[in-house]
């Protein structure tokens, strides 16, 4: 049997499973979400300034970046579960987070002194950020792993490096309501630093567990 027609069996197979009515990716999603909102209660929480900070866009819009790197990472991440999907036509949809990232930053430079650019940019939880996202989102990934193993991925280390940053999107967004660093530079580095690792995780990951 020739491998594009191996897909296609797969492909085939996966949608007449799962993959239709989405049942599978709803439960990975609501337990990587329901585990990610576990562990950010039991240890850090909310911010005490949270209702204050919610009238804020700097606040607001750290919620925005991270809801949608997590839909865009998502919707990704089904179309690489099954062999043979376009999945390069949705992929350019995980454009959109960095762009709303570049334009904030932009606007941002355009706003403050270029004298508070450095402060905005180390903050005051460099250290807390790196490390409570990955911590936040281990168990989300694990899960989407999970799913994926279940499906049918051609790009095992593809796969793996999506699931990673839905992950990552869905740690940060709890994350971001107990960081009281609201700049954009701030997020785009720290927040992008933090995310990118679980990409990395679960690239590394993938490449072996999601093998055929």
């Amino acid at each position: 049997m020739k491998t594009d027609e191996l897909i296609k069996i797969l492909g085939a197979d996966a949608k007449t499973t799962t993959l239709p009515q989405g049942r599978m990716w709803l439960m990975a999603l609501m337990l990587a979400v329901i585990a990610a909102a576990a562990v950010f209660f039991m240890t850090i929480g909310m911010r005490p300034d949270f209702m204050q900070a919610a009238q804020t866009i700097r606040f607001l819009f750290k919620f925005v970046f991270t809801a949608t790197l997590a839909i865009t990472a998502f919707m990704v991440l089904q179309m690489l579960a099954m062999p043979g999907a376009p999945a390069g036509r949705y992929g350019r949809w995980l454009l959109a987070a960095p762009l709303l990232m570049a334009v904030a930053i932009v606007l941002e430079l355009i706003v403050m002194p270029s004298s508070d650019w450095g402060k905005r940019l180390i903050g005051n939880n460099m250290m807390v950020c790196l490390a409570f996202i990955p911590l936040v989102g281990l168990v989300p990934l694990v899960a989407l792993l999970v799913a994926l193993k279940h499906a049918a991925p051609t790009r095992p280390a593809l796969s793996g490096a999506v699931a990673g940053l839905l992950a990552g999107g869905v740690a940060a967004t709890f994350y971001a309501a107990h960081c009281t660093d609201d700049s954009p530079l701030f997020v785009a580095t720290w927040y992008g630093l933090a995310i990118a690792a679980l990409g990395g995780v679960g690239a590394l990951t993938g490449r072996f567990f999601l093998r055929w």
